[in-house]
């Protein structure tokens, strides 16, 4: 390890900024992380990340990051009772359709958001020179007499009375997530908020656990009817624990799933399978549902601006917020920590300017993959270029091909798990596979309801 500064401070104790953390401690002689909720040693959801109650996963290449940066850290999750299993081995429904298992080869963890930040936290919190400052509210950074660097950060205990306090920094990391308040501290520091992108999606998660009966998952790790255009609410149902299942249900544009037990209950039942609703109907509710609400994609273009202050970067959902119906999320934060990895270890402290073109790039393939498949449902609002609807026409075929076909399914995988890029699914031999199961757009398989109301008509 070599210094490259005496202090880094990280702005935020999620995912997103102990990963940080976690890299900076290899440069930096002292990492402080600020935060405003109390974090060490919880391992259930607080109040300043409300959408950690919802299902989550980290998939394979955020996996493969993890465990890099925390040897070992796989075996410590399997033996604190948290499920790990294969990505392409779940039972997933697409558009209707299941699609073929396949073993992939690659780890997907579903334990619940909150127990796995805890052991990665607890990970970090163990660095010799890793300090937490809990309870403290952000209030913003500080600059030199002339603007162009950032020299620390004001910070306040969260308690009555408490003063402000300036912690002095040589590199400050805004990690405090979709709530970030860097483009209004740039602005009163006299540069240009960065541009946005927005698909605006309407989304909701309503979540509730339930204790798992074994003949529930037949030996799988989660059943995921995904939302599609003609099937727009959808679930993820999935081991959490040894006896403890979470049941997140999702619905677009305003469909939000109701948190009345017996709503949610019919929601359920309104899938287009019929598998979560014949677990669930009589299975033991552990809590009463809980809403959370995301309302658009957010990326934010920080690597478009022209004039940046000098020791301050923005990372994870602070830099780009994804619909976490695709998972993204944690993975896309271990990449980035890697990536600020990659510029320390070129011994300075990273440029701003060159640190968010690199992020960017980081950013391009989940954002495709993420606001492209948002942008196929025809009221979600964004531009739609031919790459876009080209891309979608495509994802259908493979979709449908993957429900016969197990190497379509590997090769899907493997790119929503971040390993492969979307262009590998564009490759001669798997468009071959794609196109000898569906020349034309497939029509959507029919919802578990139309198919017994139309038996109960035959009869």
């Amino acid at each position: 390890m070599s210094d490259i500064g005496a202090r880094a401070v990280v702005l935020g104790g999620s995912m997103a900024g102990i990963l940080t953390a976690r890299v900076l401690a290899e440069s930096y002689a002292d990492v402080v992380v600020v935060e405003r909720d109390k974090v060490l040693g919880v391992s259930t959801p607080r109040r300043g990340a409300p959408h950690t109650v919802h299902a989550h996963g980290l998939h394979a290449r955020g996996h493969l990051i993890l465990e890099e940066l925390f040897p070992g850290i796989t075996e410590q999750l399997q033996a604190a009772g948290v499920p790990t299993g294969d990505l392409g081995e779940m039972r997933w429904f697409f558009n209707g359709h299941k699609l073929q298992p396949a073993h992939t080869g690659f780890v997907s963890v579903t334990a619940p958001r909150p127990v796995l930040e805890n052991h990665v936290r607890n990970r970090v919190a163990a660095l010799p020179n890793v300090t937490f400052m809990q309870e403290y509210d952000i209030l913003g950074p500080v600059a030199t007499d002339d603007r162009e660097q950032i020299i620390g950060v004001r910070i306040q205990r969260r308690a009555e009375g408490a003063d402000v306090e300036v912690l002095h920094a040589d590199l400050v990391v805004d990690a405090t997530g979709r709530g970030s308040r860097t483009p209004a501290w740039l602005d009163e520091l006299g540069y240009q908020r960065p541009e946005e992108e927005r698909v605006k999606v309407g989304l909701a998660y309503t979540t509730r656990h339930y204790r798992t009966k074994p003949d529930w998952f037949d030996g799988v790790q989660s059943i995921n009817p995904v939302a599609s255009p003609a099937h727009p609410r959808g679930a993820f149902f999935g081991q959490v624990g040894p006896d403890m299942c979470i049941l997140s249900l999702t619905g677009v544009l305003g469909d939000h799933p109701p948190t009345d037990p017996e709503a949610f209950l019919e929601f359920v039942r309104s899938l287009p399978i019929p598998d979560v609703y014949e677990a669930v109907r009589d299975g033991e509710a552990l809590d009463d549902p809980v809403s959370f609400k995301f309302p658009a994609s957010v990326r934010r273009r920080y690597d478009k601006l022209l004039r940046l202050p000098d020791r301050y970067l923005v990372i994870g959902d602070a830099f780009c917020s994804f619909n976490p119906v695709y998972g993204q999320g944690m993975s896309v934060a271990a990449i980035e920590a890697a990536t600020l990895r990659d510029h320390l270890r070129q011994g300075k402290p990273p440029a701003p300017g060159r640190f968010f073109a690199d992020l960017s790039r980081v950013i391009d393939v989940p954002w495709d993959i993420s606001a492209g498949g948002d942008l196929d449902f025809p009221g979600v609002e964004g531009r739609r270029t031919l790459k876009v609807r080209i891309g979608n026409a495509y994802m259908a075929r493979l979709q449908y091909a993957a429900s016969k076909d197990p190497e379509v399914t590997n090769g899907f995988m493997r790119v929503a798990g971040l390993i492969d890029p979307p262009e590998a699914l564009m490759r001669p031999a798997m468009m071959y596979r794609v196109l000898r199961h569906a020349v034309r757009r497939p029509a959507p398989g029919p919802s578990w309801l139309d198919r017994n109301a139309d038996s109960a008509t035959a009869d």
